[in-house]
């Protein structure tokens, strides 16, 4: 059961991020920004003002080949 739980929560989204210039928490949208042997990083930027208020790196691709 508790390894059931563990992977019910691997991956969180942000919905919403404090944005500095609207001075308040705001919606965001989530970009593809790099695509890196590591991981993929994305961008949070806010819907109103477009300033990018956050990054998310994510690990953990056991599948991707680098096709030479």
């Amino acid at each position: 059961m508790s390894a059931m739980r563990t992977e019910q929560y691997k991956d969180f989204d942000a919905t919403e991020l404090f944005c500095p210039v609207c001075r308040r928490a705001v919606p965001v949208r989530k970009r593809l920004l790099l695509v890196l042997a590591d991981g993929d990083k994305y961008d949070y930027s806010c819907v109103f003002c477009g300033t990018s208020v956050g990054d998310k790196m994510v690990t953990g691709r056991d599948d991707m080949k680098i096709i030479r």
